[in-house]
């Protein structure tokens, strides 16, 4: 009664990041997403918990970090017992959270993340919302600096994200615009594909992109899904390898991403 309650008002939305009447003390956060935003900028003593996938090195850039603090097992009943003074995480919108004192916990909600400028203004709401605004500018300055030192692509070229399945990501995405802010151009733009669309084999083929970018996890053949990406007729495509957690979030592991795609073009003959 009390998971439905709490999963029906969450469904509704959260507040938005206006900036928090004071430091809170124990935070929850309710995604993967928002764990790498508060594993960054929060003091160690205001995480009160982290998502259930936080230590998952699959889909959390900041898992080590993330050993180090509670995770969320059965949810609603478990935020009702720590009774946080900050929910951080999805959906967004207005709401109240079933089961909490009116007007006690304050909720801010995430939106994926699609774009580098829509992450720096998640950095600047969750900075205000935790007490640490200075410390999110601060992570800001960094990750421009970090983007401003990568060096320029030697070679360019048509990009194709491409995974299990088939599936190839479009444009409006974070990928897309990755791609574009190291130089590269993204397949799907050229074949007028929407955010995602499946893509088989041979109109890969027949695209012929200079690049295909996979994630790390399916470097090996583990199921149908990644044994299509091993196919001999994408053997001559150059391939760029780069984990899974880095590029499902928005985040600062932006820069690692961005990072290792230049450094794999650059590295290739």
């Amino acid at each position: 009664m009390i998971r439905a309650a709490l999963t029906a008002t969450l469904a509704l939305g959260l507040l938005t990041g206006a900036a928090a009447p004071h430091r809170p003390r124990r935070i929850v956060s309710l995604n993967v997403c928002a764990d790498q935003y508060l594993l960054a900028l929060a003091d160690p003593e205001q995480i009160a918990a982290l998502s259930h996938n936080a230590r998952d090195p699959e889909l959390s850039a900041a898992a080590d970090r993330a050993r180090a603090f509670p995770m969320l097992h059965r949810g609603a009943e478990e935020v009702l017992a720590i009774q946080p003074d900050l929910l951080l995480g999805f959906p967004t919108g207005p709401g109240q959270v079933a089961g909490a004192p009116p007007g006690r916990w304050t909720t801010l909600g995430l939106a994926s993340a699609e774009s580098y400028g829509a992450i720096l203004d998640q950095i600047r709401q969750v900075a205000r919302a935790i007490g640490h605004p200075a410390r999110g500018e601060a992570l800001i300055a960094q990750m421009n600096r970090d983007l401003a030192a990568l060096p320029r692509v030697r070679r360019g070229g048509v990009a194709a994200y491409y995974q299990r399945r088939g599936y190839l990501t479009g444009t409006g995405t974070l990928i897309d615009d990755m791609m574009r802010r190291v130089g590269l151009t993204n397949l799907a733009a050229r074949l007028g594909k929407p955010a995602l669309a499946q893509v088989g084999l041979e109109e890969m083929v027949a695209a012929r992109p200079d690049w295909l970018i996979v994630e790390s996890a399916t470097d090996r053949v583990q199921d149908q899904g990644t044994e299509m990406l091993h196919h001999r007729a994408l053997a001559a495509i150059p391939r760029i390898s780069v984990p899974q957690a880095w590029t499902v979030c928005g985040g600062p592991a932006y820069v690692l991403a961005a990072r290792r795609i230049v450094a794999r073009v650059n590295a290739a003959r």
